[in-house]
């Protein structure tokens, strides 16, 4: 199984795989729909459409981040891998940590790790706010990513206290941004981030409007960040 269209999106970012990766996506795609069959991974399913809104998404990345510059990657609310494996199968130096709160999409992606022999990746299983807390995973990442949908205030607290200082934490997002970041300023000043900038573009051969809000960690988060389990969400930081 080979997609020229994949290819070419992949090439448009500056991306070229090689014989291995290629075949790691193959294997990657047939082990989501497989799964998909008796849990609900992702409402997309056919070849093309995976690799565009959920390979190329994930690693279109690169328009934001130089990825030669990141060691070590949180992915916060993985689902089914994204972005996280994509990112791995193209950065393999990578040191990657999936995290997910449901357990059953935690056994898929230790499956998914397993068939491709993904090394220097784990999943784990849990909430964003109690890993948050826990000395080996706080501030302790050169960057977080996320493509969970929640608010970016609420999303900045889940995220922001994984970064270590001078690292980033990249959200991605759908086109229509512009007031979500205006009413995250002050939640990610209170965790100890600042906005950068907003990179907006489409992905390649596409119309999808996508963009990234890169959030550079200018100090360490309060201690008392992120919240209770519910509050991030309840109650963004800045807003209510």
């Amino acid at each position: 199984m080979s997609s020229h269209k994949f290819e070419e999106k992949l090439s448009a970012l500056g991306i070229v795989l090689d014989d291995r990766q290629k075949e790691q996506f193959d294997l990657f795609y047939e082990i989501l729909v497989e799964w998909n069959e008796f849990m609900n991974l992702t409402g997309i399913t056919e070849y093309e459409e995976v690799n565009e809104k959920h390979f190329v998404d994930s690693v279109s990345i690169v328009k934001a981040m130089d990825m030669k510059s990141v060691k070590s990657v949180i992915d916060v609310g993985t689902g089914a891998g994204f972005p996280g494996i994509p990112l791995k199968i193209v950065f393999p130096e990578l040191e990657v940590v999936l995290l997910d709160s449901l357990n059953k999409r935690v056994k898929f992606l230790n499956a998914v790790i397993e068939k491709l022999q993904l090394k220097g990746i784990r999943a784990i299983h849990g909430r964003a706010e109690d890993y948050a807390k826990q000395q080996e995973y706080r501030e302790q990442f050169d960057l977080c990513v996320s493509r969970a949908v929640a608010n970016l205030a609420t999303l900045s607290e889940y995220c922001l206290p994984y970064v270590k200082k001078g690292g980033v934490f990249l959200p991605y997002k759908s086109g229509e941004i512009d007031e979500e970041v205006v009413q995250a300023k002050k939640a990610v000043t209170i965790l100890g981030g600042t906005l950068r900038e907003v990179i907006k573009f489409q992905l390649p051969g596409s119309e999808i409007g996508r963009s990234f809000v890169k959030i550079e960690k200018v100090k360490p988060t309060a201690k008392r960040y992120p919240r209770k389990t519910g509050l991030p969400a309840k109650e963004p930081l800045g807003i209510c």
